[in-house]
């Protein structure tokens, strides 16, 4: 399930549901959970254990804001939905909004895909942007509370455990408090402590699917004419590990990120950084770092060993009034620009889940999410198992689908039907399996 298939958020679907909600962690996913919950919720209590800046600037618990982030089209339309003017607003801040058909040179498989005739839309920005304008909206909106350098210490329950009933923190001058509430949603990423709560309380841990793919960022800002909006990415091809992109943000930059799979990863040091460039098969990233103004001081570096799921989908047995969300569910290599998209996509199936009401609300989500967990997970794992160095648990038919898609690739170097077919699939719109329907199957089997 994408966007295409899942249904649109609908604010009037939602009747009050309970009185309080609690979200822990004020990223992306959090900030998106806190305005869903805020139509059936007469308070919704945001928590996060960094302050919270009033620019744009990169948190502590986001080490990695300094890099590319991309806004595929889910997060685009579910962030115009529940926030209206996003786009707008982020615009107004120095954003920019592309045509990634015409504006984006993509590399892939030996050259760059043809452009595609229809306009498809793709806000650009820095992520501490796209975040505080997403933070902005949301402390605009009625009965949500954010509060700032509370660090959550643990779930309140019931007698038994099998509910949980709030949350206790401890705040920046060393108080501590609990919080009441009929709903608590985790969204403290990937070093969510909930699957040892669970442990701790009698519940099954879920169990986590983890594929390695021992990547590796460096990214730098650099000058950009304030006319030119282009976008570039050249995306790693077995065996070649290694891949770029630059995307136009504010401040008249580019921001330019290199990447390289299973530690073949980009050095730090500017003479390292530029040979890595260059031994790109696309030369439009060396060459803009050689011609243009570094803005940066430093190349920044962030490491990401494995993308991993957490199957709380297939718990027989979860404690009511919780929910997790984000990347403490998944979290999936960030060369594919999914993470965004799938935090949103989640924010929608748990506005869906609570428009039905809360009795079992946690199991009810997690079944819900699988839907479109699965389609990504399938596409950026499947795609890193290109690589013989990928470990972990291979999605069936993904070598299959792999050798498809190569053909899929090359035919797009010429062909803007199935160029446009491909972008569709890449930005999280349309199922993968598109690419089997029969207008595009026969002009990649048979090209003309």
């Amino acid at each position: 399930m994408v966007l295409e298939s899942t249904a649109e958020y609908a604010e009037t679907a939602v009747g009050t549901v309970g009185s309080h909600a609690v979200v822990v962690g004020g990223s992306m996913a959090g900030l998106l959970a806190a305005r869903v919950l805020a139509d059936g919720y007469d308070r919704v209590t945001l928590v996060e254990r960094d302050p919270i800046p009033d620019g744009s600037v990169v948190r502590r618990g986001v080490p990695q804001a300094n890099h590319v982030h991309v806004m595929l089209e889910p997060a685009r339309v579910i962030l115009e939905d529940l926030f209206d003017g996003y786009q707008s607003a982020l615009k107004a801040a120095g954003g920019l909004v592309i045509d990634a058909c015409r504006e984006l040179d993509y590399y892939d498989n030996g050259g760059v895909l043809a452009p595609a005739e229809p306009e498809m839309l793709m806000p650009c920005a820095s992520r501490p942007l796209f975040e505080r304008i997403a933070r902005q909206q949301v402390a605009a909106t009625t009965g949500i509370t954010v509060r700032d350098e509370c660090h959550a210490t643990g779930y309140e329950t019931s007698a038994d455990a099998d509910a949980v009933e709030g949350l206790s923190i401890r705040r920046a001058d060393g108080g501590e408090e609990t919080l009441e509430a009929d709903l608590v949603v985790d969204a403290t990423g990937r070093a969510s402590k909930t699957p040892r709560w669970l442990s701790e309380h009698g519940y099954r841990k879920p169990r986590t699917e983890r594929v390695e793919v021992d990547l590796a960022y460096g990214t730098v800002t650099i000058d950009r004419p304030s006319e030119d909006t282009s976008a570039y990415l050249c995306a790693p091809s077995a065996p070649d590990t290694r891949g770029g992109t630059a995307i136009p943000i504010e401040g008249d930059r580019w921001l330019v990120t290199l990447f390289g799979m299973h530690g073949d990863h980009p050095p730090t040091d500017r003479p390292g950084f530029l040979a890595f460039a260059d031994s790109l098969p696309f030369d439009r990233l060396a060459g803009l770092l050689r011609e243009r103004a570094w803005t940066s001081d430093e190349i920044e570096r962030y490491p990401f060993a494995a993308s991993q799921w957490r199957r709380y989908d297939e718990l027989d047995r979860f404690p009511d009034g919780l929910v997790v969300t984000g990347d403490a569910i998944a979290s999936f290599n960030p060369i594919y620009g999914q993470g965004m998209s799938a935090a949103a996509l989640d924010a929608l199936q748990l506005h869906h889940t609570i428009a039905n009401g809360t009795e079992d609300i946690g199991s009810r989500f997690f079944h819900r999410a699988v839907d479109h967990l699965d389609v990504v997970w399938q596409t950026a794992v499947g795609a890193d198992f290109e690589f013989e160095e990928t470990t972990g648990t291979k999605p069936t038919g993904a070598g299959l689908f792999n050798r498809y898609v190569d053909r899929v690739t090359e035919t797009a170097h010429t062909d803007a039907t199935v160029a446009e077919a491909f972008y569709r699939v890449l930005r999280l719109e349309r199922e993968p399996t598109s690419l089997f329907r029969p207008r595009i199957a026969a002009r990649v089997l048979w090209p003309s």
